[in-house]
Formats: structure tokens, sequence, C-alpha cells
């Protein structure tokens, strides 16, 4: 297990049930990066990755 799955459960036990939107999401990703500036290539990366799942691998 990596060190990041515990935050990873700990997301899902508190907030599995929840339904959220993209764009609620987009902005909880912008308010951290504001306040983390450091992560911001990283966050970026999940985001691209999160907005082409869908995409052929062609």
């Amino acid at each position: 297990m990596y060190f990041t799955d515990r935050g990873i459960e700990e997301l899902q036990h508190r907030r599995g049930d929840e339904e959220i939107t993209f764009d609620w999401l987009a902005e909880q990703l912008r308010a951290f990066v504001d306040l983390n500036p450091e992560f911001e290539v990283p966050v970026e990366r999940l985001a691209t990755w999160l907005a082409r799942l869908d995409e052929d691998d062609d």
C-alpha cells in the first residue's frame, strides 16, 4: 500500500456516500493549489488524467 492510499481511504470513508459535481471538484482543486502552490504540477496532472479518462489509447 502506498502512503497516499491512506488519504484516499480516508476520503472514501468520510465522503464516499456523497455526490459531487466536477465543477465542485475543480473549485476544490483550485483552492488547494492556492493554499499549496508547491502541489500545482501534481494537481494539474491529476486533473488532466481525469479529464482524459475516456480517450482512446490509440
